[in-house]
């Protein structure tokens, strides 16, 4: 593990540890995140902690052709009164993110910080949100990082309402022309949605 300096580099990702950690330190700038995903690491932290900077081997992912939608989901997205749109309120689904309650888990990773880097990087199209609106109320959503080489990478999901981020996640992929949905690290709920572990090497020829 290795400690940035103020120089906007990284070490190579094959010195992370067996969790995954790679570095400590640094910053949020959009010049210092875009390097980071290109590169195949992201940012996961406390709001107590300092950075930590993140390439876990294997990588958990999705890819679209593997999607599994169930035959109740299939019906549910049929007879839904759910409206999904792209990019309509990024600062909302991100804040609703940080926002959001999650089991074991007493603050939330998306700092203020993060929320506002995450926000400008939406603003030079490096940043994507899916929003679930019911009866004009924002219920569910997602939002992660394109780096315009078909690859997406997933940062955070909300829902409050039963299936809203599931249906914001399966409307996406069957509305886009992704080769590749980086979920980052395993989640039940994603494995059950198709995703799968994968060498890191493989997913940093995917970037």
């Amino acid at each position: 593990m290795v400690v940035l300096s103020n120089t906007l580099e990284f070490p190579d990702v094959s010195k992370a540890t067996s969790e995954g950690l790679l570095a400590v330190g640094g910053d949020l700038s959009i010049e210092r995140l875009l390097l980071a995903y290109k590169s195949g690491i992201f940012p996961w932290f406390d709001d107590d902690e300092v950075i930590l900077w993140w390439s876990p081997n294997p990588r958990f992912v999705l890819f679209p052709e593997h999607l599994k939608v169930s035959k109740s989901m299939r019906q549910f997205l049929r007879n839904t009164d759910f409206s999904i749109t792209i990019n309509k309120a990024f600062r909302e689904v991100i804040t609703e993110c940080s926002n959001a309650y999650r089991v074991g888990q007493a603050g939330t990773w998306i700092t203020e910080e993060m929320i506002v880097s995450y926000t400008k990087l939406h603003q030079l199209g490096y940043a994507t949100s899916v929003e679930v609106w019911q009866n004009d109320q924002l219920v569910g959503g997602l939002y992660g990082i394109d780096l315009g080489n078909g690859v997406f990478c997933g940062e955070s999901m909300f829902a409050k309402v039963s299936n809203a981020s599931k249906a914001a996640f399966i409307t996406f992929i069957h509305n886009t022309n992704y080769k590749l949905i980086d979920c980052q690290v395993y989640t039940q709920h994603l494995e059950s949605l198709g995703a799968e572990e994968i060498e890191r090497d493989a997913f940093l020829k995917y970037l």
